[in-house]
């Protein structure tokens, strides 16, 4: 048995799960970093970088909107080449062997159901998606991509650091001739299919979620701070309800006074070594291809 086998909080853990199982699990920013994309905050809870963008102001902003495409165009196709990696596909094997039956998370990345997730609510939407804002129009990101880098040539070629949610880093460039399709429907404003900051979570997804928590046997958070209220909100519900929560997270979550067990580890280690402790093979379920 190797070391991290015999950490005492893994053990703990293993414990939490088999005693209050099934869980309903919520993840973050953290399950995704393995893959490749940056998350929005540091241990502490801080910003990192420059806060994204804001739901009122990509609404009432032309020029805001073309910086959000801009910045989107460089981004993406790093965000579109992610794989699910080890925290992925352990939950995805938990859920498969009966230890979770719903798993509901903040990131707009798809990964959990690439990794072989099938009970997943995406609550702040997906990135892989257009939406209008005028019409029931729903597109491919893929597909808007090809139309965005066909009306902007010169802004492919532009260097940029990969940031959160298929988001880069372009300070300094003027986006003002940067080109936006209109909506193939009825001409309107097109928009991620994600939840923006400052944007209500639609109301039947909530409560979808929060009838699946009502269900479950207790709360594991895994790799979020919980920062965002609409995902703290499920800490709050699991504490009133007596519900017991676990957190995996590297930091400080919003949520620390509230936890039954934390586990201050990385998550892909922390649920491999879980899955060990188990019983269970650590080589896990393999990943679902990418949707083309």
């Amino acid at each position: 048995m190797t070391s991290f086998e015999s950490f005492k909080p893994l053990a703990a853990l293993a414990d939490f799960i088999e005693r209050h199982r099934p869980l309903f699990v919520l993840t973050g920013a953290g399950c995704s970093t393995d893959s490749g994309i940056p998350d929005y905050r540091d241990a502490n809870g801080d910003w990192k970088r420059q806060q994204p963008v804001r739901y009122q102001e990509f609404v009432k902003s032309e020029q805001c909107r073309r910086r959000y495409w801009a910045r989107s165009l460089l981004g993406w196709p790093m965000f579109a080449r992610a794989r699910p990696n080890l925290t992925h596909l352990a939950l995805a094997r938990l859920e498969a062997g009966g230890f979770i039956h719903q798993l509901v998370t903040q990131n707009v990345d798809g990964l959990h159901q690439q990794a072989g997730s099938r009970r997943v609510i995406d609550l702040h939407g997906r990135l892989d998606a257009v939406v209008c804002l005028s019409c029931p129009y729903r597109g491919s990101r893929a597909a808007f991509q090809q139309t965005l880098t066909e009306r902007n040539p010169a802004f492919v070629a532009l260097a940029a650091a990969i940031a959160p949610d298929g988001d880069a880093d372009l300070d300094g460039v003027d986006c003002s001739g940067f080109q936006i399709p209109d909506c193939p429907e009825c001409g309107g404003t097109l928009k991620p299919a994600v939840v923006f900051f400052g944007e209500a979570v639609p109301a039947p997804r909530v409560e979808r979620a929060c009838q699946r928590l009502a269900e479950a046997g207790a709360l594991l958070v895994v790799g979020s701070s919980l920062s965002v209220f609409s995902g703290y909100r499920f800490c709050k519900l699991a504490t009133a309800r007596g519900q017991p929560i676990a957190a995996i997270n590297l930091g400080r979550t919003r949520a620390d006074d509230e936890l039954t067990l934390k586990l201050n580890v990385a998550c892909g280690l922390a649920l491999n070594g879980l899955l060990e402790r188990l019983g269970m093979t650590s080589t896990v379920l393999a990943p679902t291809p990418a949707a083309p």
